[in-house]
């Protein structure tokens, strides 16, 4: 899942959050270089936060805000 996070200089910038598989290796250069070459520039993910679920509601919606006050930024 990709969200903002707050940057002093642009504003806000992609964050990726990203649940690994047990056992996985993956890091998050090896995400950010597989992101910049399927989207364009601005759009390119600049911080990755591995969790281990993604919070969801019981109608299976995303509950950003839980992931926003996990990395410890304000949200919006």
């Amino acid at each position: 899942m990709v969200d903002r996070y707050p940057d002093e200089e642009a504003g806000e910038i992609p964050m990726a959050f990203i649940v690994r598989r047990p056992g996985s290796t993956l890091c998050s250069v090896a995400v950010m270089d597989f992101v910049v070459k399927q989207v364009a520039p601005y759009k390119k993910i600049r911080r990755v936060e591995f969790t281990d679920a993604i919070p969801k509601s019981a109608a299976g919606k995303i509950l950003r805000r839980e992931l926003v006050q996990r990395v410890g930024c304000s949200p919006k």
